[in-house]
């Protein structure tokens, strides 16, 4: 299991700022016990900051019966509730106002939070103050796929990118059904694999990517080196796209991370790495172009669980590592661990 202190550098990471680079990130993540206390704890200090800044405001649309013209006339509404004749009328118009879906969510998210009995007393009632601090206009959204994808599609930036996928985050660890009292719950959703898989992979193509200056770092997709009969056959072709690649002009890595709790498998009394992860890799290693003088070579990485790993092959002509990382050493081993990797 990780530690709360390294999962609060992996979220950091994951969600490309670095923790030195807000304050609302300067947090004891240690004193922490669960995950949830962390996500409301940094949810928390980035929704104060927001509103010592200023909360991000928005165009929303509104109805209301006007003595004057404005915006838009309603015309049958209007004219069914006669009140064209008392020189009144329904009218709809942008109105600019700190009502906006980003700050009805994080309301939304700090009010499920504050119901929950997992936090403790003392972070319940710095929620319910912060709440009392928003604009009395702001309409709490309840915390759903539905809103999430809404406040995604507004393309937020900084803190408020950072905030929207701290909700986000909670969404995916509250459980379905509410308890016996009507109170949220939540689960520990570092034992979510698939979630957790997409943590770990944006958290070390992003450590990379802050952490290192020989390598351009990305996520691209290759093309299989094939020939088909016609143009339409190869839209059947499965996509490859890597987890990270690595490149400079003389070395070039294709990394793939894999979020298992073993990186090996039981097979006739024997362990042995897991087929499907290897043949993956060794495709991406096939059909790569390398420019004239570069080294291709490919990576797994996945967590340390039962045991380490570190092993080396030459396959097809490539070297390829297959190694674990430990997630519960000290942060930095782990980013020593990371560093010494491309090295």
């Amino acid at each position: 299991m990780i530690p709360i202190q390294n999962l609060y550098y992996l979220l950091c990471y994951a969600w490309n700022r670095l923790p030195e680079q807000a304050e609302l990130l300067a947090v004891e993540a240690d004193t922490f016990h669960r995950p949830q206390e962390l996500l409301a704890h940094v949810l928390l200090r980035g929704t104060r900051r927001l509103l010592r800044q200023g909360l991000p405001v928005a165009y929303t649309e509104r109805e209301e019966e006007l003595p004057e013209l404005r915006g838009r006339v309603l015309l049958a509404p209007s004219v069914t509730r006669n009140l064209l004749s008392r020189g009144r009328a329904i009218c709809s118009y942008d109105e600019l106002s700190a009502n906006a879906p980003l700050n009805q969510l994080l309301l939304g998210t700090l009010l499920q939070l504050a119901r929950t009995r997992v936090l403790p007393a003392a972070l319940r009632h710095e929620l319910r103050i912060t709440q009392r601090r928003f604009p009395a206009g702001v309409e709490p959204l309840p915390l759903s796929a539905a809103t999430l994808r809404t406040v995604h599609r507004l393309r937020p930036t900084g803190i408020a990118a950072f905030l929207l996928n701290v909700c986000e985050l909670v969404y995916h660890s509250a459980l379905p059904a509410p308890s016996a009292t009507g109170r949220p719950r939540f689960r520990d959703f570092r034992r979510d694999e698939p979630l957790m898989a997409r943590l770990f992979e944006q958290f070390v193509r992003n450590f990379y990517k802050l952490e290192q200056r020989r390598f351009r770092v990305l996520s691209e997709t290759i093309r299989w080196q094939a020939e088909a009969d016609s143009p339409a056959a190869f839209d059947l072709l499965p996509a490859m796209i890597t987890d990270t690649t690595l490149e400079a002009p003389d070395r070039k890595i294709i990394l793939d991370t894999k979020y298992y709790a073993a990186a090996l498998r039981p097979r006739y009394d024997q362990q042995k790495l897991i087929s499907p992860h290897l043949y993956q890799l060794y495709a991406y290693l096939q059909n790569q172009p390398v420019a004239p003088g570069q080294h291709l070579e490919g990576i797994l990485l996945y967590p340390a669980a039962s045991h380490t790993l570190d092993v080396r092959y030459t396959l097809g002509g490539h070297p390829v590592r297959i190694v674990t990382l430990d997630l519960a050493q000290p942060w930095s081993s782990i980013a020593a661990d990371l560093l010494e990797l491309i090295s």
